[in-house]
């Protein structure tokens, strides 16, 4: 794979190289009308053709710009029910397998925050990264006989989080149905926690915070951090062997295997959700190996998000059946949410009462089972379809979507990624509450 020598950094630079894709995306639309005139192509070829040239020069020119752009591919690659395959596949890429920097860029981002180069600090140190992603990538080093890795970020990557999101705002105001008038304190969310992500001190204690307290859970493994070989813009943790999660999916193992590891996956999150009360809001592939014990093992806590008290407690009463099914509370938990607002109109009120029951009694299936498979096509197909037929309702048209407090954005994306990742495993009879044998 190549190198990058230079990232585009300026607001110009960054801007000009997205209207190229979308100059691209035009032609590609001029080739599908042709398609279609000519009959080159049936109906689902050539749109199959579409999907796939667009996802990839989108994709291209993301990957050059990395950051907050490319995180935001990599984000929509969980959105398996929202987006054509073709885009899944190829913005799944950004998780693990981007165009690295060159060896000089990455010597001068160590002499900028260390005085000295990479090779001075570690007795070996890989020029080469061996897995580069949306916001740094990871080189192996060695001193003393200890193997790490070590995280470095990209040059101008958080100073240009601000000018990014406005550029890729109105495509997700349009994705999502997201009317400008109060989506000011969702945008604000994801600005935040890119911040927080670029912030390599702040991943530096949380890292060490949340494996300390999540240790004893069983078949579970973290790196050692080193803040001595740290800094606000480089990370050196232990070196893990294993697979990358996605490579071990889609080898053949044992049911029993399968199991142990989809348990370990939800004891994890649940603990952090219900004891710790802040969570690793980023559970995609790339963030996960396997080792040959068939441990899990966690190397990276970029994204954490805190939840408040506030939110925490409607938001899980929400998952219990007696509130779904019982009018009253549930409406009451509807407002404390913000789904529903004062100023809605009946048919509003009554439309979103509705859409949020189906939302809810479907998602929080396996909070009111003793143990869930997350094998169950049957499941995930209806997840599927319920979003498939919500989109295309008319009856949205015209009406405010705005909906949710501003932490929903974070919770919901832990547990899509969460939910994927438990069916790509086909984890079956996933005890649903044994986190609370761990808690101390």
């Amino acid at each position: 794979m190549k190198t990058l020598n230079k990232i585009p950094t300026g607001k110009l630079e960054r801007t000009s190289s997205l209207l190229k894709a979308g100059a691209k995306v035009g032609v590609n639309y001029i080739k599908y009308y042709g398609n279609k005139i000519t009959k080159d192509k049936n109906e689902d070829d050539a749109l199959k053709t579409l999907n796939e040239d667009n996802a990839t020069d989108i994709y291209d020119s993301l990957k050059e710009l990395k950051g907050s752009a490319l995180k935001v591919a990599q984000m929509l690659s969980m959105e398996k029910n929202i987006l054509p395959q073709a885009y899944v596949d190829k913005f799944s890429l950004s998780q693990f397998s981007v165009p690295p920097l060159s060896g000089a860029l990455v010597n001068k981002t160590f002499r900028k925050y260390f005085g000295k180069g990479p090779e001075e600090i570690f007795d070996e140190f890989t020029t080469e990264s061996v897995n580069a992603a949306s916001i740094g990538q990871v080189h192996r080093a060695k001193k003393d006989g200890q193997n790490f890795a070590v995280k470095i970020q990209y040059p101008g990557v958080r100073e240009s989080i601000s000018s990014d999101l406005k550029m890729v705002k109105p495509i997700a105001m349009k994705m999502f149905n997201i009317k400008k008038e109060g989506s000011e304190s969702y945008f604000q969310e994801v600005e935040n926690k890119l911040f927080e992500e670029t912030d390599y001190d702040l991943e530096l204690k949380r890292s060490q915070e949340i494996s300390e307290n999540c240790a004893h859970l069983p078949n579970l493994q973290f790196p050692k951090y080193y803040p001595e070989f740290s800094c606000e813009r480089i990370i050196t943790m232990d070196w893990m062997s294993g697979k990358h999660f996605s490579e071990f999916t889609k080898q053949n193992h044992s049911q029993e295997d399968l199991n142990k590891i989809g348990q370990t996956l939800w004891d994890f999150y649940m603990y952090q959700m219900h004891v710790l009360k802040k969570v690793h809001a980023d559970p995609h592939p790339g963030n996960f190996l396997i080792s040959d014990e068939k441990k899990l093992l966690v190397i990276d806590f970029g994204c954490i998000k805190e939840i408040p008290n506030d939110f925490y407690k409607p938001y899980f009463e929400l998952a219990k059946r007696e509130n779904l099914n019982n009018p009253e509370i549930f409406n009451e938990k509807l407002y404390q949410l913000e789904i529903l607002r004062q100023d809605d109109s009946e048919r509003e009120k009554e439309f979103f009462t509705k859409l949020f029951y189906e939302l809810l009694e479907l998602f929080t299936r396996p909070f009111n089972a003793i143990s869930f498979d997350f094998s169950d096509e049957t499941f995930f197909q209806e997840i599927a379809d319920l979003g498939q037929r919500y989109a295309k309702l008319s009856d949205i048209k015209g009406m405010n979507t705005n909906r949710g407090s501003k932490h929903f954005i974070y919770l919901n994306r832990t547990f899509f990624g969460l939910y994927n990742m438990m069916h790509d495993l086909k984890a079956e009879n996933v005890l649903v509450d044994r986190y609370k044998e761990f808690i101390r």
